[in-house]
């Protein structure tokens, strides 16, 4: 049992880490972790290589090397995650706002996560939590959306429904040229500025550059837009917002003075005149409008705030040589563990030369006393046989090295798998097109790790004792798009086995992968495989999670 959640957490970290430096940090806190037992520390530690959410799974991995003891501690001090969306809905209209302050968006490579909550506010308390992520704003995905765009659907509805799923990291990134970091939340510290400027309440981590965004208006019922346009100077043309009334259309879609249209409602404005603009703005009720932020704030600004943008301007200049800085330390961190691996891997491939040589010359000495032994014999004792025992007891001591295996199964991903004497996969295949798996088998090795990722599979070998009693559903044609367990009946061969449970995914039956099966198909399989010869049925199943959260919530 320990040896199966040792290779299974091993599979888990090769599968997650490419990183060899990073691999041996995680083995050498576990190690210290095991001599000290201080998990405070070990969790610490681990959140140092555990730095993103695509390796939060880890986390659960490591939970069975820890000692029941300390096990409820560990689930109290590791970050909770669930892949249950929550919905909740937030009043725009309300007069604090929605009390939330959100940053990312697909500029910085990441989904868009809550970094803030405003206590006693409306997210708050409807139950969002600083670290969620959103998945969808108004019944649309915005995983391909800009942070802008998000802000601009946000505003388009009155009442705004919002799915969430808890993640407990957040992204971190000032500029869309810096590496994408992550923070757990409680290590988190909001930038003091964030929150403010919006009317919706968000606010963007980005920079400060010039950037493009759309916006889309409705004049119907309404008086006007609420702002005014100039046209740019020789020496920068274009048409330019100059004046934006507070509490207007255009101020609550977020334009500003200085914003430079390029495009209405397919409309190029890089070469119109200030009359063609006014004409193309007024000829339609609904706008969408194309601007580029802050293009022509500088045509605006008194002295005071050009003087102002001037210290605004030098201080990132020096916050970007800061970061050219830390990053030419990280490089070279980074260059010496690549050299210690190189030299580590050197020393090992050293090593397994003279292991080799020093065998090579123990073999050749053996068959020289061999020789040696029977020319003596044949000399004192003529033709007889001489005795095989002391051969049989030489060739004991001094054992061939193991050689690499190629198994090759029907229906199942190919692999290499380098086996030992403990640890050796042995396949059968019968008429039925099944396979029989025999000894220490590594459910692993059946798929691809994208078939796998974040799975916890399992290999079940049910005794065949009356019915099966197991019913399932789903399929790949089905909103499900799995065959999953929907039914263990009591008294049934599965309930009896007692480690499959309702919500477990079944991947393969005797060999057979049901991963892209049709219902039809898996209940089929599972049937004949049950009334075929064979005193077993092996199960190849993904464990469902432990249900920490409802499906579904709704608030209003």
């Amino acid at each position: 049992m320990e040896r199966r959640v040792a290779r299974e957490f091993r599979h888990k970290v090769n599968l997650l880490i490419d990183n060899e430096a990073e691999k041996d940090y995680l083995y050498d806190v576990l190690r210290m972790y095991h001599q000290s037992m201080n998990l405070p520390v070990l969790v610490g530690d681990l959140k140092l290589v555990i730095n993103e959410p695509s390796r939060l799974p880890l986390f659960d991995a490591i939970r069975p090397l820890i000692p029941l003891k300390h096990q409820v501690e560990y689930d109290q001090l590791t970050p909770k995650r669930s892949r249950k969306l929550k919905e909740v809905r937030l009043d725009r209209s309300h007069p604090e706002g929605l009390g939330i302050s959100v940053r990312g968006g697909v500029e910085f490579s990441c989904g868009l996560f809550i970094s803030q909550l405003v206590k006693g506010g409306q997210a708050d308390n409807v139950g969002l939590q600083v670290g969620d992520e959103i998945v969808r704003i108004n019944g649309y995905s915005i995983s391909s959306c800009t942070h802008e765009e998000v802000i601009n659907l946000i505003r388009t509805k009155k009442i705004v429904s919002i799915k969430v799923r808890h993640i407990g990291m957040i992204p971190v990134k000032s500029s869309a040229d810096e590496p994408l970091k992550w923070q757990y939340v409680d290590q988190f510290v909001s930038d003091s500025g964030e929150g403010k400027g919006s009317v919706a309440g968000l606010a963007s981590s980005g920079g400060r550059d010039n950037k493009e965004k759309k916006v889309f208006i409705s004049l119907i019922g309404t008086k006007g837009m609420g702002c005014s346009i100039s046209s740019g100077p020789t020496q920068k043309p274009g048409i330019f917002i100059s004046n934006v009334k507070p509490g207007s259309l255009s101020a609550e879609v977020g334009l500003e003075v200085g914003d430079q249209i390029v495009e209405v409602n397919g409309v190029d404005f890089s070469n119109v005149d200030h009359k063609e603009a006014v004409r193309v703005l007024k000829s339609s009720r609904t706008l969408t409008i194309s601007v580029v932020a802050g293009a022509g704030k500088e045509l605006f600004m008194t002295e005071e705030e050009r003087q102002r943008e001037a210290r605004l301007r030098e201080q990132e200049r020096q916050e970007l040589m800061h970061q050219k800085r830390l990053a030419l330390e990280t490089n070279k961190i980074i260059k010496e563990q690549q050299e210690k691996e190189r030299l580590r891997k050197l020393e090992i491939s050293q090593k397994a030369a003279e292991e080799e040589e020093r065998y090579r010359r123990e073999i050749e000495q053996i068959t020289a006393e061999e020789e040696k032994y029977k020319k003596e014999w044949e000399e004192d004792w003529g033709p007889k046989e001489p005795p095989k025992s002391l051969k049989t007891v030489t060739a004991e001591v001094h054992p061939a090295p193991h050689s690499k295996h190629r198994i090759d199964l029907k229906g199942v991903a190919h692999d290499h798998l380098e086996t030992d004497d403990m640890d050796e996969v042995i396949m059968k295949q019968d008429k039925q097109g099944f396979q029989k798996y025999l000894e220490d088998f590594d459910p692993y090795s059946m798929f691809t790790p994208e078939q796998i990722m974040g799975k916890d599979v399992r290999l079940l070998r049910i005794k065949k004792e009356g019915s099966l009693d197991l019913a399932v559903e789903g399929g790949m044609d089905s909103p499900v798009g799995k065959i999953v367990v929907s039914a263990i009946y009591e008294g049934g061969a599965a309930d009896k086995h007692g480690g499959i449970v309702k919500g477990d995914e079944i991947l393969a039956v005797n060999g057979k992968i049901l991963i892209d099966s049709r219902l039809t198909e898996a209940q089929a399989t599972l049937a004949k495989a049950w009334n075929m010869g064979g005193d077993w049925i092996d199960l190849v199943i993904a464990a469902s999670p432990p249900k920490e959260y409802n499906d579904e919530m709704t608030f209003f």
